[in-house]
C-alpha cells in the first residue's frame, strides 16, 4: 500500500487555532502530513518564513504522532504543485471557513488539477469554533489592542505583541 502524503499549504502569518484545527483533522486522512509554509513575500507577511516555520513547529508539537502519523513543517517558495511532486504528495489539504472561501479555493483546486491531475485537493471545513478565525483579522484585532487569546496560542500572542512593540519603537504604528 502506498503512503498517503498530504500537504497543508498556507502563509501561517501567524498560525491560529483555526490552522491547528485543520492540521489535527488532516492527520485522520493521511499517513504523513507536510505543513507547507509559503514564503509569499507578495502578501507582506508580518513574520519571516523561518519565524513562521518555527511558530508552526512550536504550536503543533503536541500533535506529533497523533493518529500515528509523521508531521513535517517546511517552507517553500515555488509553485505548490512542483513542491507537492518534490515531496511525493498526492493530496493537497485546504481549509474552508465559510462559503466565501469556497469560490477562491474551488478555482485554485481547478488550476492545480490542470497542472497535475495526479494530485487531489481535499477540502476540510473548519470546526464550528474556528470558522471565523483568520490570520488577517487576528493581526488587526491584536494590533489595535483587542484580546486575541481565544484565536492564537500564548506563544504566538507573545510574538505578535513583540512585533507590534518593535513597530511602535520604530514609529511604524
Amino acid at each position: 500500500m502506498t503512503e498517503r502524503v498530504g500537504i497543508y499549504p498556507g502563509t501561517f502569518d501567524p498560525i491560529t487555532f483555526g490552522h491547528q484545527d485543520i492540521i489535527q483533522r488532516a492527520t485522520r486522512v493521511v499517513d504523513k502530513l507536510i505543513v507547507a509554509v509559503a514564503k509569499n513575500a507578495g502578501k507582506n507577511p508580518l513574520f519571516s518564513a523561518d519565524e513562521r516555520v518555527e511558530m508552526v513547529r512550536q504550536n503543533i508539537g503536541g500533535l506529533k504522532n497523533h493518529h500515528g502519523i509523521e508531521i513535517e513543517v517546511r517552507s517553500f517558495d515555488s509553485l505548490l504543485m512542483h513542491f507537492a511532486v518534490e515531496c511525493g504528495a498526492t493530496l493537497i489539504i485546504r481549509g474552508l471557513r465559510a462559503v466565501s472561501d469556497f469560490e477562491y479555493e474551488f478555482q485554485m483546486a481547478g488550476m492545480n488539477t490542470r497542472l497535475n491531475s495526479d494530485i487531489e485537493t481535499l477540502f476540510l471545513m473548519a470546526s464550528e469554533r474556528c470558522q471565523f478565525i483568520s490570520s488577517r483579522f487576528v493581526k488587526e484585532i491584536g494590533r489595535l489592542g483587542g484580546d486575541i487569546s481565544s484565536f492564537v496560542s500564548p506563544s504566538v500572542h507573545v510574538k505578535l505583541d513583540e512585533r507590534w512593540a518593535e513597530a511602535r519603537a520604530r514609529g511604524d504604528d
